[in-house]
This record gives structure tokens, C-alpha cells and sequence, in this order.
């Protein structure tokens, strides 16, 4: 019942923030006629609420090796869920890399709309290209750049293999790739258990709803973020190698959810 009451007031916190967030983010595109300007104050704009956001959910954010404020590059690393895009946007103002589905979505559409995202459409990979030369623009322009190459959040099991295409936009740019790592470190004040999973990873057929009251009933969370050293490409490159490394330095840093009951499973087939 507490930790239910607790959940209650941290989502009516929430909400009211994201109401906020909306209103000034809206009053910010509206009033920016060229699209660059009105980017980047919508990045940065972003950047103070996910600060004030990852306060509401009782996160602490660690950050290892923090790189340059002014640093332009593509940010490659894990995805789990909606916290680790809150974390990472309150260290660094960047532009997101998100899904076309994402933007026609009530109410997430507008979140995403108001915080400089640009999108691509995960169904109908004919647009790739055009896509890719989107993001090449963008990165030419001086923004940073987030993508979450595995495409999807995972179960935080394993870092799912990551999608090449979109990441050669960096070599095409001539800006350098950073990769990072995302990893949970503690929950409600003790290790982080393969029983957290559902409150911490946004998979499956979770809605966004169930996902977020599942992170909004612990009562306090440590996460953190550990970028690595930069990543140079060349357009010549093989993508599928480029990929494959990168995936190797993110796997190599992250600390998978384990389940006990595979962990028993291997054990006794061993």
C-alpha cells in the first residue's frame, strides 16, 4: 500500500513535469522559425527536464569518462528502456534517434516531437537511405547525435546485435562515433535482481504506462553511464565489422539481468 501511494505521488510529479516540458517545448517551436535554432533550443530544452525528470523517479545518475560539452559525434550504446534516455539526456543535450511509430503515438508523438528527435521508420526499411542522409545532416550541423543501433529495447538479458546501416553516418559526416554503456548498478538501496527486470527494462509487450509504474514503485535507483573511447570510421568501411566491434565494447562493459532459474539450468546440464 505505501509503495503504491509513494508510485502515486511520483507519477502526478510526473505528469505535471511532462505538462510543463510540453507547454515550453510547444512555445519554443513556435516562436523558432529556422529549424536548426529551434533544434538545438529544443535539445537543450530537453536536457533541463530530463535532469528534473530523473529527480521525480529518485534516480542518480553516475557518469564515468564525461566527454567534452561541446563534442560532436554519434552516440552508439544499449537500450533497455525509457530510463536510460532520461539519463543519458540529462548528462548531455543531443538529438535522439527514434521511431516513426514513436512519433504517431498519443502523447509520447509529442514528447518526442518537442524534443528535437528525428525519426526513422523501423517497418518500411525502403527509406534507409533517405534516412541516412537525414541524420548525415544532422551530424554536419554540429548536433549530437544519439542512436540506439539495437533498433528495440531489450529484455536486458544481452545487448541485442546492432543494426548497421544508420551508424555509417558518422564516417559520412566525418565526425567520429562514441560508444557508451548503460548499466543499472543499484535498486532500493541494494544490488540490482533479475527481479527488478520488469520495473527497469520496457520489453515484451509492456505498454509505456506499464513500464513507467513498474520504475515509479522502487524507491530509489542507481544507474550509470561509462563513455568510451571514440570510435573513428571511414565511408569505405565495412559496416558489418564496424558493427560488430562496436557491439563487442558495449557487451564487454555491460552487466546482463540474469535468471536464476537458467543459471540453475546451465549449472545442472554442465
Amino acid at each position: 500500500m505505501y509503495r503504491n501511494l509513494c508510485a502515486t505521488y511520483r507519477f502526478i510529479k510526473f505528469v505535471s513535469i511532462i505538462s510543463v516540458y510540453l507547454l515550453q517545448g510547444t512555445a519554443i517551436y513556435l516562436i523558432n522559425r529556422d529549424p536548426d535554432v529551434r533544434r538545438k533550443r529544443l535539445i537543450e530544452n530537453a536536457h533541463r527536464y530530463g535532469i528534473r525528470l530523473v529527480n521525480a523517479f529518485n534516480v542518480q545518475v553516475i557518469c564515468k569518462n564525461p566527454i567534452p560539452h561541446d563534442e560532436g559525434s554519434l552516440l552508439i550504446g544499449n537500450h533497455v528502456g525509457f530510463i536510460d534516455i532520461l539519463a543519458l539526456m540529462s548528462i548531455v543535450p543531443a538529438v535522439f534517434v527514434t521511431s516513426g511509430e514513436m512519433r504517431k503515438a498519443p502523447g509520447l508523438g509529442q514528447i518526442t516531437e518537442v524534443a528535437g528527435c528525428t525519426y526513422v521508420d523501423r517497418v518500411n526499411r525502403m527509406k534507409i537511405h533517405d534516412e541516412l542522409k537525414e541524420l548525415i545532416g544532422v551530424l554536419k550541423k554540429g548536433f549530437r547525435v544519439v542512436l540506439y543501433a539495437e533498433s528495440v529495447a531489450s529484455d536486458g538479458e544481452q545487448v541485442l546485435p546492432f543494426k548497421k546501416t544508420l551508424m555509417m553516418a558518422a564516417g559520412l559526416a566525418g565526425v567520429p562515433i562514441r560508444p557508451f554503456v548503460f548499466n543499472y548498478r543499484e535498486a532500493n538501496g541494494g544490488p540490482v535482481k533479475f527481479e527488478h527486470r520488469d520495473a527497469l527494462c520496457w520489453h515484451g509487450d509492456m505498454s509505456f504506462l506499464e513500464s513507467i509504474w513498474g520504475a515509479l514503485q522502487l524507491e530509489t535507483l542507481v544507474c550509470e553511464i561509462e563513455f568510451l573511447p571514440l570510435f573513428y570510421t571511414k565511408p569505405e568501411d565495412h559496416r558489418a565489422e564496424i558493427a560488430q566491434k562496436l557491439h563487442a565494447m558495449v557487451s564487454e562493459k555491460y552487466v546482463p539481468f540474469v535468471d536464476p532459474n537458467k543459471r540453475l539450468e546451465n549449472s545442472l546440464n554442465s
